[in-house]
Order: C-alpha cells, then structure tokens, then sequence
C-alpha cells in the first residue's frame, strides 16, 4: 500500500506546474498502486486548492474530489494518532503535520510514503519516504 501526501494531490490540479501535475495525474491513475490517505490529507487539499492555487479550484470541485477521494481507504484522525504524531515529531523533529502524516501511513500498514515534504530514503520503522517528483 502506498500513502500519499496532500501534494501530491494537490499537484494534480496545480497548473503552475505542468510536470508535477503529469507525474501527479498519473500517479492517482495508476491501477497498481493501492493508494492510502488521511482525513488530515482530505483537510489538507481543500483548503489548499481553494486558496492557495491560481486559478483556485471552485469549492463544489474540491468538495466533490474530497468525496470522491473518501471512497477510498482514509485513516481517521483521533487522539491516539495525535498523540503518536507529538511524540514523533519530538523524536525526530518533523513538523507535527508532518509525523501526522507519517503515524497515518504506518497506522495504515503502509510501505511507501509518497511527498516531497520528507527526504526521499528516509524511513520511519517500516515506512519509507520517497519523492515521487524527483
């Protein structure tokens, strides 16, 4: 199973960058990847697409991606994982949404993490990080 990151998400609908937005699109349409996300990726997107792109998506669009997107595995956020996330975050000095993301992958039974938020390589137990755009 492979978690993604909010930017990869995001760079799917970023037209700013055309590369990124290929390798994107064609990362959530390959079939072979089993693909794992959090409610905190969900979170993340919407409020980054709606706010942050130029042109922003509408919200109705980044409403129905969302939608679309909770059909799939999505890891809930609750205080065991916010907890966890605190404590790897300290431990190895990732911003907390950072380990946020990281407690969700391993909750998952993830092996792969993929963003570019991460040093590609690096592993926490036995999930890895790797930059899908490099």
């Amino acid at each position: 199973m492979t978690f993604l990151d909010t930017n990869v998400l995001v760079y799917a609908f970023d037209a700013s960058e055309p590369a990124k937005r290929a390798r994107a699109v064609a990362l959530l349409e390959d079939e072979a990847l089993d693909i794992v996300l959090s409610a905190q990726v969900l979170t993340e997107f919407y409020w980054t697409v709606t706010r942050k792109l130029t042109p922003a998506v509408p919200a109705a669009v980044a409403q129905e991606v969302v939608r679309e997107l909770a059909l799939g595995r999505v890891v809930p956020i609750d205080a065991g994982l916010v907890e966890e996330a605190i404590a790897l975050s300290v431990r190895h000095r990732l911003s907390l949404w950072d380990a946020g993301i990281v407690v969700a992958a391993q909750r998952s039974g993830c092996h792969e993490l993929l963003t570019e938020d991460l040093t590609s390589g690096q592993a926490f137990g036995s999930v890895t990080v790797r930059d899908p755009f490099t």
